[in-house]
């Protein structure tokens, strides 16, 4: 095992430019834990968030960007169970991904799926986590319900289209652009909206015959808030995971009032340990026989080597690219 390793470093608050190579100390995994051999690491928004200062690390976990990994296992932490030295994984870590060696807690991780590279692998943590506790644990989301999802070619939008399709929704997204639509519907989706081009809310309400949907999924908010109530059926639950155009708006509840609506939503990495083990479990029981059986597939736009994680960051900030960024790092 060697001593130290390679990783990005921030060497400020600010634009891509602040990431930088370095070296430091192989981490050690405490009571619980696997130390991983990183293969390779997912690029998510809230990377950006916390390279720019606004989404610090909780108490405790690594200051290194980085959120999920794929690798092998290199060492167990005292108490850790269920793996072994050597098994190849997927894993949620609360920070430290952006490196050769990461620690994450042996039940946030999960096998590499049947079929599936190491590479590939990386880009499932982050996005089917989040999906699975907002779409179906928070929103509640049944068979021969209706869901949209905004952003439908973000590593989010890509995700959820494929499993609300899964498990037997109708499914509408949105995206910026027609190929972005013709993206979204090759995943399963049966609605694509350009909202460059169309009113979403105005086209949910056709499509629906004035229902609207059951469940939405929304990382844009702002002056989407208030659309999306307004495309919600009666029941229907709108479940918030971003504010890309921010958090404070002023509203009229009556569609939630007159229609019994709910709204919700989550972060996922401030959530405890055992709340990111049962989301793991339910993923291994229910998703990673989806992902075998080639149903859902991570949809990944580009590798970049690791050294190369300040152009990763740039072009997730163009928001031009379809489906997951991933550093390559062994």
């Amino acid at each position: 095992m060697p001593e130290r390793m390679r990783f990005i470093d921030m060497t400020g608050k600010g634009g891509p430019e602040v990431l930088a190579a370095t070296e430091g100390p192989v981490p050690t995994p405490g009571a619980g834990e696997v130390l991983i051999r990183v293969t390779a690491a997912g690029v998510n928004r809230p990377d950006l968030l916390q390279r720019s200062g606004s989404y610090p690390p909780p108490p405790g976990a690594s200051p290194v960007l980085g959120l999920e990994v794929s690798g092998t296992v290199a060492a167990l932490g005292e108490g850790a169970t269920g793996w072994h030295v050597g098994d190849e994984l997927c894993a949620l870590t609360p920070g430290g991904g952006y490196a050769e060696y990461a620690v994450a807690p042996a039940s946030h991780c999960l096998p590499l799926p049947k079929g599936l590279s190491l590479v590939d692998a990386a880009a499932l943590p982050e996005t089917f986590f989040t999906v699975w506790t907002n779409v179906f644990d928070r929103g509640r989301l049944t068979a021969g319900e209706s869901f949209l999802v905004h952003g439908g070619t973000s590593g989010i939008g890509t995700t959820a289209i494929q499993l609300a399709k899964a498990f037997g929704a109708r499914v509408f997204a949105t995206a910026g652009s027609p190929e972005k639509c013709a993206v979204c519907r090759d995943l399963g989706a049966d609605v694509a909206i350009d909202y460059r081009a169309e009113d979403f809310a105005a086209v949910v309400k056709d499509k629906t015959e004035g229902k609207g949907v059951d469940v939405i999924l929304d990382m844009v908010g702002g002056s989407y808030i208030e659309k999306n109530l307004r495309s919600l059926a009666v029941e229907g639950r709108l479940v918030q995971i971003a504010f890309l155009q921010g958090s404070k708006v002023t509203l009229d509840l009556v569609h939630l009032m007159m229609r019994r609506q709910t709204i919700t939503g989550s972060t996922l990495r401030p959530r405890s340990v055992a709340d990111k083990a049962a989301m793991a479990k339910a993923l291994r029981d229910r998703v990673w026989p989806l992902i075998e059986a080639k149903t859902v597939r991570p949809v990944i736009d580009r590798t970049f080597p690791l050294a190369e994680a300040v152009e990763a960051h740039r072009l997730m900030e163009t928001s031009q690219h379809i489906g997951k960024i991933v550093l390559v790092v062994n």
